[in-house]
């Protein structure tokens, strides 16, 4: 399909949806207009012809409760590889409208674990990919946005007294710990070593929160590797090189399972790996001695007081260049970030707002992803009959 084309059917999809549009902004155009205000979400398309740059805007009220972030996985409750819009399309439709989403965290491509996030990741409260000291975006109890580097401090100590650290749902090495919860599907796809089943030992128990201990009690114990993960269970997997260091442990025994994190991010119910951080207090970050910076395709979260910015940069194609790091950053403070944090990019970059992929990915579709943020209108959906958004957020009757 041609550009104008394109461009003509976005348009078509934000008047049909009655939408929030910055005033004067369409499809193909620059949106030198600044947003109106009181407008609890806005999106708008820039074309920087000069670079090029063909740059996609989500802005969201942030004091605006009726929306709010969640991340999915790409096989909905376990981890897998799909498209950010069919992630969106498999949320539960209690959970409300999806307004808009971009792609998410790095992510590993090999089997047995493809889609397995880099880094931290908690989905709907349960924690399901552990941090591996990137930099990462969190709510944090009180439901405030926060961002900076995470480091686990998961551990799993024995009767004795004795602990080792684990890692949560990845590849286990030979030498290595691992616990595996249902998110990584019907079973560890391990091989070799030892593999004890966990249940609860007492009412704290699944699904696996952060900054919490559990106390696990061992239902039984399997030799060769690839145990199932029933409902209410979780695996904890020693590598053949470690899994002397629990030959005193048998069935019945209790372990206590530590999700501790530094720092401690306990009550947070949604988290996201990305990186690098971009911008903090209102300062970009810098990036001298790192070499050539080249250009990229490129996706970005940030924030300031009043409001959250989802961002996509389109790249390697001949209307958009695509941004290096310091060029992203640099953006992300004309839109008064104080905070912003990279995301994957590539041909990962995607944009989606109300049903339809708004940029153009650089390998001519969307490619599959392991994650992705996205922005829920909570309640009513937005394209009920009868139900629009109105300038300040709130929901009115369309006559």
């Amino acid at each position: 399909m041609g550009t104008g084309l394109v461009d003509a059917a976005r348009l078509l999809l934000w008047l049909t949806c009655s939408f929030l549009l910055m005033p004067g902004a369409r499809a193909g155009e620059a949106s030198a207009v600044p947003a109106a205000k009181n407008k609890a979400f806005t999106y708008t398309h820039e074309q920087d012809t000069e670079v090029p740059w063909s740059i996609f805007v989500c802005k969201i009220e942030r004091t605006n409760d009726s929306f709010e972030f969640c991340t999915t996985l790409g096989n909905v409750t376990t981890l897998g590889m799909t498209t950010v819009s069919e992630q969106v399309k498999k949320l539960p439709p209690e959970l409300g409208q999806p307004v808009a989403a971009i792609n998410g965290d790095f992510f590993g491509k090999d089997e047995p674990y493809e889609g397995d996030p880099r880094d931290l990741q908690i989905r709907f409260g349960e924690l399901v990919s552990g941090p591996t000291g990137h930099s990462c975006f969190w709510l944090d109890a009180q439901g405030q946005p926060q961002m900076t580097n995470v480091t686990s401090r998961f551990k799993v100590t024995l009767p004795g007294g004795a602990s080792l650290p684990f890692e949560l749902n990845s590849p286990r090495p030979k030498d290595g710990v691992v616990l595996y919860t249902q998110v990584i599907g019907s079973s560890t796809r391990t091989s070799g070593g030892l593999e004890m089943v966990l249940e609860g030992a007492d009412k704290n128990w699944l699904p696996l929160q952060v900054g919490k201990t559990y106390q696990a009690r061992v239902r039984s114990i399997k030799g060769n590797g690839n145990s199932p993960v029933a409902s209410g269970t979780m695996i904890l997997s020693a590598g053949p090189k470690i899994q002397d260091r629990f030959k005193a442990i048998g069935v019945g025994s209790v372990l206590q399972i530590s999700t501790e994190t530094f720092p401690q991010i306990s009550g947070s119910t949604m988290a996201l790996g990305g990186g690098p951080a971009l911008i903090r207090e209102g300062k970009a970050m810098e990036w001298t001695g790192s070499g050539i910076q080249p250009r990229h395709p490129r996706a970005a979260l940030g924030w300031n007081k009043d409001h959250y910015f989802m961002v996509e940069v389109d790249g390697r194609q001949a209307d958009s260049a695509g941004m290096t790091l310091p060029e992203l950053a640099e953006y992300m403070l004309k839109l008064h970030c104080e905070y912003a944090l990279n995301l994957d990019g590539g041909g990962s970059a995607t944009m989606w707002v109300l049903g339809s992929v708004m940029n153009s990915p650089s390998e001519g579709q969307e490619r599959p992803a392991a994650n992705a943020l996205v922005l829920l209108k909570k309640g009513k959906r937005l394209q009920e009959p009868g139900v629009s958004v109105s300038s300040n957020g709130s929901e009115s009757q369309s006559k």
